[in-house]
């Protein structure tokens, strides 16, 4: 199954904030990659160059590889509404990225193993796909038998769901995607319409 699997540290260096979460690493060299670090003259980014990084940035802040975020794009273009804000929401919407949000894994690559793993269930049903599209009114929840994962337990414990979106059972580890999210709930640093310049050329 295709995923990024490199460095961390290094991509979040790159675009200048900790995409991948807390990060000491990158605490300790907040700045940009390379031999000559901050003593590095960088020209000034072009406008094609802004939007390619924005594109890239959202890519690896949610795991997604470039033909099925482009896939997603297209998608989101053939809705009614603003492109930018739905490529957002269905990316939201991804099963990876809501066991991520509703604190069952610690982090989105930690999701997408839970997931991949069959430990995740839809409506009952089990789902190995991270990329699964859940609709409005699904329950996601953690699979009986792996409810005792001290993995999934250490995160829930650790974790208070604080997306209006999104609704939380903590006694039966399960959650309910009542509708997707407006821009101003999601939390990641992406300009959207960049993106959407960039598809647009």
């Amino acid at each position: 199954m295709a995923r990024y699997t490199g460095p961390k540290t290094k991509i979040a260096r790159k675009f200048g904030e900790p995409i991948y979460g807390s990060d000491k690493y990158y605490e300790k060299r907040n700045f940009p990659p390379g031999q000559h670090g901050l003593m590095k003259k960088r020209k000034k980014t072009s406008e094609y160059g802004m939007q390619l990084q924005e594109k890239q940035k959202a890519k690896y802040t949610y795991g997604i590889l470039e033909r099925q975020f482009r896939n997603t794009f297209e998608k989101a273009s053939r809705k009614k509404g603003i492109t930018g804000e739905i490529l957002l929401q269905l990316i939201e919407s991804r099963l990876d990225n809501l066991v991520y949000r509703f604190g069952i894994a610690p982090t989105r690559a930690a999701a997408r193993q839970l997931v991949s793993h069959c430990h995740i269930t839809v409506n009952g049903e089990v789902v190995n796909i991270p990329s699964y599209m859940v609709k409005v009114g699904d329950i996601v929840s953690v699979r009986e038998r792996s409810k005792s994962l001290e993995v999934i337990t250490n995160s829930v414990s650790g974790h208070s769901n604080s997306f209006p979106w999104l609704e939380w059972d903590a006694a039966k580890l399960s959650g309910k995607f009542m509708n997707y999210p407006e821009r101003a709930d999601i939390p990641e640093n992406i300009n959207e319409q960049l993106i959407v310049e960039l598809y647009s050329k």
